[in-house]
């Protein structure tokens, strides 16, 4: 996997659990019809929009993005549907060519956050499963913090 696939195919699930959020939101406050797609939709979005978080610093720190261009990354989270007009503006750009230059064999990492992801790429299971139970955990911990309070 390349770092323009992995950061378009995050960018392209956050969009649709954004669309799947929304449509449950429709669903509850317009329609006034059900629920159950607002808990659905906010539970995966919630998942998906920390993994893009991860992805996007993780492309980011292999791309050399400025510091502009990866918080705007970042933000595009934030808005719907955006990571998706984000991904476009890197293609068009060439800011998504190329392959992983830490990987085994290639580039040394310097300092504390390259040195990581050398690590990463150099272990991806591992790397995967510290990955997904960094996530599942973050995740967790929101679902016992629970909802925003609605003021009013």
């Amino acid at each position: 996997m390349t770092p323009r696939t992995l950061f378009r195919s995050v960018a392209v699930a956050e969009a649709i659990t954004w669309a799947l959020l929304l449509t449950g939101m429709y669903l509850k406050y317009i329609a006034e019809s059900t629920e159950v797609l607002v808990s659905i939709g906010g539970a995966l979005h919630g998942f998906i929009f920390l993994t893009y978080l991860v992805s996007t610093t993780f492309v980011w720190v292999n791309q050399r993005w400025n510091a502009g261009t990866g918080v705007l990354g970042l933000l595009a989270g934030v808005i719907p549907f955006a990571t998706v007009l984000f991904d476009w503006q890197l293609e068009r750009r060439g800011k998504l060519d190329g392959g992983w230059r830490l990987a085994t064999g290639k580039d040394q990492p310097a300092g504390a956050v390259e040195n990581v992801q050398a690590w990463v790429l150099r272990n991806p299971l591992t790397a995967a499963l510290v990955a997904i139970i960094g996530v599942s955990v973050v995740f967790a911990a929101l679902l016992i913090v629970g909802p925003p309070v609605q003021v009013g």
